[in-house]
């Protein structure tokens, strides 16, 4: 195919030095291109719209299937509106008030000392003893549960301790004695020894204090306040609360609704009294078990060359209304450890 592209010119032509528009004008006598005159007096041209986009097609609306309300149904009217809460500051604690603890005013007796020497018991401002170093352990253990139960870390009633053995003559009273009168040397507690044995009482004749009215007087007579049954003595931090008249009913009496008021009142607002109670025998009467269920602590005292252990099992079940029950060893002979607290303070042990 012949390439039209570019032509060739013949030689001498002074066409070739021309454009083909010039030499078509040139050809055709165009005289060139003059745009028409426009005539006065049109309007403005409108400006120009904005594009506008294409309706949109309609979409037939199809219903979805309506549900078959069976006959009868009667639908639920809709939940009222709620009220908004209403936020408001939380009120300030109210302080607990303060409880004024119950206070002994008795008459102050004195303790026969050289009874107390004559028994074997921890002496009174008296020099270390060994007697006294075990009674100062055993307190230990005491003092320890009471805190503990009174900030709440233990079982209640913590500073009521109930001290009992399973027979007589096992030195229940030898130690609840000794252990108030080592407690009432703590420069942070004072004690109430209370004599809970209403058949034997024997606390009163031990110390060498005078007889009178007691914790059965304030159990069987509400008029009688018990801590106007409480005899002070000369021994700092050292109460002694007698048993008082003897009754037919102890048991009765300790099962009633006002043991528990009247043992409340020993211990009201004063958080650092410790109440020892010298009951009697386990196994021997029953007022051991009914106040096993007032204390927080009891102390179970056995002879090492007596009490046999159904005795000691027997004791400790008819306990077991009391939390915490602590076993005390009486009447010792050895010590495994080779121990003799006497033989280093200068005494024989």
């Amino acid at each position: 195919m012949t390439d039209q592209s570019n032509p060739p010119v013949p030689p001498g032509d002074k066409g070739s030095e021309r454009s083909l528009f010039e030499r078509a004008n040139e050809a055709f006598e165009i005289k060139g291109f003059v745009p028409a005159p426009v005539p006065k007096g049109l309007a403005e041209p409108a400006p120009k719209r904005a594009r506008q986009s294409k309706p949109a097609s309609k979409v037939a609306a199809v219903e979805p299937p309506q549900p078959r309300i069976p006959q009868g149904y009667v639908p639920e009217p809709p939940p009222s509106p709620q009220p908004e809460p209403v936020v408001t500051a939380a009120p300030e604690p109210t302080p607990l008030p303060t409880v004024e603890p119950i206070r002994f005013k008795g008459r102050i007796h004195p303790v026969d000392r050289g009874h107390l020497r004559k028994q074997g018991m921890i002496q009174p401002e008296g020099a270390v003893t060994a007697l006294l170093e075990e009674f100062r352990i055993v307190k230990r253990q005491i003092l320890g549960s009471a805190r503990k139960s009174t900030a709440g870390n233990a079982a209640p009633n913590g500073q009521r301790v109930l001290i009992c053995s399973p027979h007589s003559g096992e030195g229940k009273t030898f130690c609840a004695v000794n252990l108030a009168l080592a407690i009432a040397a703590e420069r942070d507690s004072e004690v109430l020894l209370v004599d809970g044995d209403f058949a034997k009482p024997s606390v009163l004749s031990v110390l060498g204090l005078p007889g009178g009215p007691g914790f059965m007087d304030a159990l069987s007579n509400p008029k009688i306040q018990v801590e106007d049954c409480v005899i002070k003595t000369d021994i700092a931090g050292l109460h002694v609360l007698p048993a008082g008249n003897p009754s037919n009913n102890d048991s009765e009496y300790l099962a009633s609704e006002r043991t528990p008021e009247v043992l409340e009142r020993l211990t009201r607002g004063a958080p650092n009294r410790i109440v020892i109670f010298d009951s009697p025998p386990a196994l021997a009467a029953s007022p051991a078990a009914e106040l096993a269920k007032f204390v927080g602590q009891a102390v179970l005292v056995v002879r090492a060359d007596q009490t046999g252990q159904s005795s000691l099992e027997d004791a400790w079940s008819l306990l077991s209304a009391c939390p915490d029950i602590k076993l005390l060893l009486n009447a010792v002979r050895f010590s495994p450890s080779g121990r003799r607290f006497g033989s280093y303070y200068g005494y024989a042990g």
